[in-house]
């Protein structure tokens, strides 16, 4: 088979939480590009708006619905969008999250639940709801969690986000054994340091940029470096893969220290 084949999402429904910056962005674009229907779901939505304007430009099949991913009635509005619009989404992508720094002596309950609610709950409650629908409709489908290398290993200041991504690769795994009867797989992508618009002033300040003597490859990764593992865990070219974590960042998992 032929690789463009083997990677084609014709026929695909994805839908991709987070959509309206960083990472998400690049996603949705990526699986349109490749023949996916994508619903983008965010809170901000005027950002949707211009995604949705440039897909569409470009020649792909696109839609937006606002949605606060903590929000479990907007959930289930987002993917009823998505249904009417193009049929069952058979390729969820949890990429919403947030980001927190700050040592654990000083976070405040506030912050530590909303970084879970947001990193961890939600993917679990829009990963249920996907598969749910994914077998309503006999539907085989995927999957993908946003996980971090700080899921494997942690750094100063990252208590609660390290939490969140460990629990996120754990999750990937407890569900993979429990869709897989069905043709439902789920997965997960740990990005190392990769630039995007949220990170990139601070990444290529004089602090941010020495964190490259951390990455075996000696350089930040780029939202482009994700588009293989986003395109074989999506498509046939993945569909013996599931309950796996395919790390995108450098090498620098293998210096970090838990």
């Amino acid at each position: 088979m032929h690789a463009a084949a083997l990677f084609d999402l014709t026929g695909q429904v994805a839908l991709v939480t987070g959509a309206s910056s960083g990472l998400g962005v690049r996603f949705a674009r990526v699986l349109a590009a490749n023949g996916a229907a994508v619903i983008l779901a965010a809170r901000r939505a005027d950002r949707l708006r211009e995604l949705e304007e440039q897909i569409t430009q470009a020649g792909g099949r696109v839609a937006v619905h606002a949605a606060d991913v903590t929000d479990r009635a907007a959930m289930c509005a987002a993917f009823d969008a998505a249904e009417a619009a193009f049929g069952t989404v058979t390729v969820l992508v949890n990429n919403a999250g947030v980001v927190h720094s700050g040592r654990a002596a000083e976070i405040s309950e506030e912050t530590w639940r909303h970084v879970l609610d947001v990193n961890l709950d939600a993917v679990f409650f829009w990963a249920q709801e996907g598969a749910r629908r994914m077998l309503a409709a006999s539907k085989q489908g995927s999957i993908i969690n946003i996980a971090s290398v700080l899921g494997f290993g942690v750094s100063k200041g990252t208590a609660a986000y390290a939490v969140t991504k460990a629990g996120v690769i754990q999750l990937t795994k407890a569900l993979a054994i429990e869709f897989a009867f069905k043709g439902v797989r789920v997965n997960a992508i740990a990005p190392g340091w990769i630039v995007t618009e949220i990170n990139e002033d601070y990444l290529r300040s004089e602090t941010g940029a020495s964190l490259t003597r951390e990455i075996p490859m000696g350089r930040f990764g780029q939202e482009a470096d994700l588009d293989g593992a986003l395109l074989l865990l999506a498509s046939e070219a993945g569909r013996y893969m599931t309950g796996a974590t395919v790390v995108v960042d450098g090498g620098v998992v293998n210096v970090l220290k838990g």
